[in-house]
């Protein structure tokens, strides 16, 4: 009996066996991996119009019931799609895409197939000619590059001349403002107007002067010329030498409309230089940094005029100071705006402030802002019960507004956003030395790639060597970098180990943030060795 028994569970197991090995050899596709074997657009691809849809072909039927396909745009931000679709018994995943504008997109997809396996990746393809990635590379134009006391005599000059362009403005605004002046306010706005016309002149002058010897330096004088006539930063500098002499002649007017269109003018050129200038949308950063100057030049020149009729005639400090008062109300409200307006058209994210020296002085800036506030609204509540400003209190918002112009006059030369740096690894190790480049890195844009690895002499050369660029900022699938092998001449050798160096260049990191570089390198007994590698660019 117990024979008999034992004779029929081998013959079970061996029957199970048997159908085992026959479904295996019957469905070997069930256990193999779904791949991607086609995509439209193609990987890397540079289209002239937005594609209508893109598409992935499998060789085997996915799923679309778990997982994602994104596209997102050169900011992270996912474009809105309708729901994909599939087609070709399953093999083709299709989706509809919305009219792309010129750009940098990647394509990433989280999906599994039908036996449920995990299937990921990600790619990137260009639309049309993208305009360039805006970072510190985009404001190099309007950054100083002396160094030393050069530099810091430049920094000095710069904040006067922007307390003279100020207070020349200024004064001429609110003599257009006030219609009837008193004797002592008519005497104010003569004596000011003189004081920062003149200051105008020749910090214009020095400013300009000290630009162009450093741009010039080392060409003839004869080259100078054609710095004025054939840049526009140039003949913006004419034009500001001119308009300064003319803040003369406009002053000898007793019309409103001369002095308010010499004041239009005047801060319209200096808006056409620094920063908005070099910013995408050009138009509308200096629409907003005119409104910003035009703001500044209200509160500036009219607590100048403040101060000096304070010391002159108390009485006329208190009729003056409610005009004021309304005024710089009114102007530190757009200077809060349009301020914050800026930074938002400079910053592509705010957490960028935290990077630079310039989001560090704009921080400083808007804590002095806030103390000009409160200091103005202490003022007010002055004025309501005595009927004249208090002198501490001027005096406290003339050192906040010097300090906010000086800050304000340093920051414009130097860049918003952080610089992107090409980044370089290099390791040593027993078992494989690497190399590892990324220039100019910069998202959005076409970047070289170079990978050399050095492995035993014994070990031969590498079977296979895998590139891999993994976002740290988002959870997308890694990018597989298209390496093709280069033969160049080495710069390094080790002795006993032997070199294989390879190349790519295209768009592989098509959006900023923190980036992970995973190298796998398998040699010819398949063992494989991985590196990895942290870098960043903005």
């Amino acid at each position: 009996m117990n024979t008999n028994l034992h004779t029929l569970h081998k013959r079970i197991g061996a029957a199970f066996l048997l159908l085992v090995l026959f479904v295996l050899a019957g469905a070997p596709q069930a256990f193999a991996h779904a791949t991607l074997e086609k995509t439209v657009p193609a990987a890397n691809a540079k289209l002239a119009q937005s594609p209508p849809f893109v598409e992935l072909s499998f060789n085997e039927a996915v799923e679309l019931g778990a997982g994602s396909v994104e596209v997102v745009d050169s900011q992270s931000n996912k474009i809105k799609t309708d729901e994909p679709t599939l087609e070709n018994d399953g093999t083709t995943l299709k989706l509809p895409m919305p009219t792309l504008a010129e750009g940098v997109y990647s394509v990433s997809y989280h999906i599994i197939s039908e036996d449920g396996h995990p299937v990921s990746g990600s790619y990137v393809f260009v639309v049309g000619n993208p305009p360039n990635w805006k970072d510190a590379e985009t404001f190099a134009a309007n950054k100083n590059t002396s160094k030393g006391m050069q530099q810091k005599l430049l920094y000095v000059v710069r904040v006067l001349y922007y307390a003279a362009l100020l207070m020349a403005a200024g004064t001429a605004l609110w003599q257009a403002f006030i219609r009837k002046p008193s004797e002592s306010l008519q005497s104010a706005f003569k004596r000011l107007s003189v004081i920062g016309l003149r200051a105008l002149l020749v910090t214009v002058l020095l400013h300009i002067f000290l630009q162009v010897n450093e741009l010039m330096k080392g060409q003839p004088i004869s080259a100078w010329g054609k710095m004025f006539t054939d840049t526009t930063t140039g003949r913006a500098w004419l034009e500001l030498i001119v308009l300064a002499l003319l803040g003369f002649v406009a002053q000898r007017f007793n019309e409103r409309f001369v002095r308010l269109l010499w004041v239009v003018l005047l801060l319209g050129v200096e808006s056409l230089i620094g920063h908005p200038a070099a910013n995408d949308p050009k138009a509308l950063t200096i629409a907003f940094d005119f409104i910003h100057l035009l703001a500044s030049a209200v509160w500036a020149g009219g607590l100048a005029v403040l101060l000096y009729v304070w010391y002159t005639d108390r009485k006329e400090a208190g009729r003056f100071g409610a005009s004021f008062s309304q005024g710089a109300l009114i102007s530190l409200a757009v200077l809060v705006v349009s301020g914050v307006t800026m930074t938002l058209l400079f910053l592509p994210k705010l957490s960028y402030l935290w990077l630079t020296t310039w989001g560090g002085l704009l921080t400083v800036k808007t804590i002095l802002v806030i103390a000009v506030l409160v200091t103005g609204t202490m003022l007010r509540i002055r004025m309501k019960r005595s009927g004249f400003p208090a002198g501490t209190l001027l005096k406290a918002d003339l050192i906040l507004m010097t300090c906010i112009v000086a800050i304000a006059a340093v920051f414009t030369y130097m860049s918003p956003l952080p610089a992107n740096e090409p980044y370089n690894y290099h390791q040593m190790g027993d078992d494989m030395h690497v190399t590892f480049n990324v220039s100019p890195n910069v998202p959005g844009s076409d970047n070289t790639i170079t990978l050399q690895v050095w492995l035993p002499e014994k070990s031969g050369e590498p079977k296979s060597v895998v590139l891999r660029l993994r976002s740290d900022s988002r959870e997308d699938a890694p990018i597989d970098v298209p390496l093709e092998r280069v033969d160049e001449d080495a710069y390094d050798s080790f002795p006993g180990y032997k070199r294989a160096a390879y190349r790519a260049e295209g768009t592989f990191l098509p959006y900023a943030g923190k980036w992970t570089a995973e190298i796998r390198v398998m040699d010819q007994e398949d063992n494989e060795i991985v590196r990895e590698t942290q870098f960043r660019n903005y």
